[in-house]
């Protein structure tokens, strides 16, 4: 059934996924949703250096709006800062240095943009696929530090601010690979048998998806929602997928392309109609599940997880001088 599944996912990819799939859906986009000035409110994306992180951050400098670039290379980060202020003329770009691997690091950084900064909208952009079990500093899986346990931290550190702010958004970009993977409580940081860095990095977007559906109860003020970018030609593809990049090239939508759901989700007056909680693909609510695949989990399991990452989160928040 696992090798069904992951044909179904692959065909139904070569159609949606690629370029040939955004140039068909695109057909049917109002572009007056995202021709708005969002002049006064604030946006803070993560893995704002390259790739879908910075296409949605150069897309949302165009129209305005407040622009905190969390990247983690210093050196990349100030080329792409300097990129999208040229490219835009938008002066309010505010670099922040930040490991999302490291708990530690993302609850110093959002208690200190807490006291400095106002937020309108978080952008969970940045992840990795580790194809080697590697572990962090922490003693944590680095795929599962990135994906899942960053985007808690990142998000449960500014909910407060998100609290206060109007129109407050979370989007998260996953992947259409979670789709082929059911949620599994039982080994968050995949030390049981083989390793698979595709198949861990599925389960982390299948993590997020829940992480999402579960705070869009939980915190009724601010519009939560989780995408599927489709098959894009990024730094973060060509590296950690070159055999499918190889393959796939000429079929790749743009970075632009991919980010288009993004920047619809963290601007557009349309998509705050639609339910809290929901998985995009292009501008569009689509099933977190196949027809027909055992994909779906208990609702305990869902909170479950919910309670581990509070745990692991916990672990690793300093408790500030007096």
């Amino acid at each position: 059934m696992s090798w069904y599944r992951n044909t179904v996912w692959f065909v139904k990819g070569l159609r949606e996924y690629t370029r040939g799939g955004y140039e068909s859906a695109s057909k049917h986009f109002n572009p007056a949703d995202v021709e708005v000035d969002v002049a006064g409110r604030s946006f803070l994306v993560t893995g704002a250096n390259s790739g879908i992180g910075k296409a949605t951050a150069k897309e949302i400098a165009r129209r305005g709006g407040t622009v905190h670039l969390v990247c983690r290379n210093k050196e990349r980060a100030e080329v792409a800062k300097e990129e999208i202020v040229t490219e835009t003329g938008n002066q309010n770009i505010i670099l922040h240095i930040v490991d999302i691997s490291n708990p530690k690091e993302i609850w110093k950084f959002a208690e200190k943009f807490q006291n400095e900064h106002n937020l309108n909208v978080l952008v969970n952009n940045a992840g990795c696929m580790v194809n080697n079990r590697e572990l962090t500093e922490d003693g944590l899986e680095k795929n599962f530090a990135t994906n899942t346990l960053g985007t808690y931290i990142m998000t449960t550190a500014l909910l407060p601010l998100l609290e206060k702010a109007a129109d407050a958004r979370v989007i998260t970009v996953s992947s259409g690979g979670m789709l082929v993977q059911k949620l599994n409580i039982s080994d968050l940081q995949s030390g049981n048998g083989p390793f698979d860095g595709t198949m861990v990095y599925a389960q982390n977007k299948r993590q997020q998806v829940v992480l999402m559906e579960q705070w869009a109860k939980a915190h009724r003020n601010i519009h939560f929602s989780v995408m599927h970018p489709g098959w894009a030609d990024t730094p973060a593809v060509r590296s950690s997928m070159p055999v499918f990049y190889e393959r796939m090239k000429n079929s790749l939508r743009t970075e632009a392309q991919g980010a288009d759901t993004v920047l619809w989700l963290a601007v557009s007056a349309e998509a705050t109609k639609l339910p809290s909680g929901l998985f995009f693909q292009d501008r569009q609510p689509v099933p977190t599940h196949l027809p027909l695949a055992y994909t779906h989990s208990p609702p305990e399991d869902e909170e479950k997880l919910m309670q581990m990452l509070e745990e692991f989160s916990q672990k690793f928040k300093s408790v500030s001088p007096e």
